[in-house]
């Protein structure tokens, strides 16, 4: 019997002026190019903090600031079976890094309005994506110094 083991990761909602910044992915099971917020998976040694600013930073080639934790997801992808868990951070722009260069998946980096992800929540990587930014239109922010480690 193979051991089960969840993959933990991270992502960021990063809203500017009532912009959300997404990256267009290909999708590696599908090949479709697909919507996501920042994310990936968090390296050893890595606090769950800075796999957020990491992955942020190496996906859309902006720096951010944490600002909160969003929650955190278990979700089981329906294409190959795998469960993540995922911290979801609230962050906010600070600056983009001139001449930065993008993770190999990323197609393009975006600001949208609410409602252009909306028309396009069909294009969206998984249900966790358009469910983290309605949790951020709630208000949903809970402290940093909700993870802690030792």
């Amino acid at each position: 019997m193979r051991e089960w083991v969840p993959h933990v990761t991270v992502a960021t909602v990063v809203q500017d002026k009532g912009r959300y910044l997404l990256v267009e992915e290909r999708d590696k099971i599908s090949g479709k190019l697909v919507f996501n917020q920042p994310a990936g998976h968090l390296e050893q040694g890595e606090t769950l903090a800075a796999a957020a600013l990491r992955e942020t930073l190496e996906e859309t080639g902006w720096t951010i600031a944490l600002q909160g934790i969003l929650g955190v997801a278990l979700y089981t992808a329906p294409g190959n079976q795998l469960t993540y868990v995922r911290t979801t951070f609230v962050g906010k722009p600070l600056g983009q890094v001139e001449g930065a260069l993008l993770d190999a998946d990323i197609h393009a980096t975006h600001w949208l309005q609410y409602e252009e992800i909306l028309a396009n929540s069909a294009r969206m990587r998984s249900p966790l994506v358009l469910a983290s930014i309605e949790q951020h239109r709630r208000g949903i922010c809970y402290p940093l110094d909700l993870i802690y480690s030792q």
